[in-house]
């Protein structure tokens, strides 16, 4: 899903917001969650996840084309977490369609099945 497909969705389900309020409201919580992690904040959404920020330290690392070695500056990277329920949902859903292929696959009605 892309941002603006998130907008459109939000919007649909919201049909009391103007579409371009949605859009700032995407927008601020983008912008809110990219200040944090500017600032070195974490940014936990319960549930859903946390947004943190990892730090590597500058290494010597190797062009692999031509074996040389390169210095690698240090860098920080954004990095997420899923929340339990994020995790749980997702096993969940997946659990759920295994058990719909392998029913499908034991029957006789030509239905195939992945595994």
């Amino acid at each position: 899903m892309t941002k603006s497909e998130l907008i459109q969705r939000l919007a649909e389900q919201s049909p009391h917001l103007y579409l371009r309020d949605v859009e700032k409201i995407v927008e601020t919580v983008f912008e809110e969650i990219t200040a944090a992690l500017s600032r070195g904040d974490r940014v936990e959404l319960r549930g859903f996840g946390a947004f943190s920020v990892k730090h590597r330290d500058a290494r010597t690392g190797r062009n692999p084309r031509t074996g040389e070695s390169v210095q690698v500056e240090a860098k920080s990277l954004p990095f997420f977490k899923t929340g339990k329920a994020l995790r749980e949902s997702l096993n969940e859903k997946k659990s759920d369609d295994y058990a719909a292929q392998s029913d499908s696959a034991g029957s006789d009605d030509g239905g195939s099945s992945y595994f």
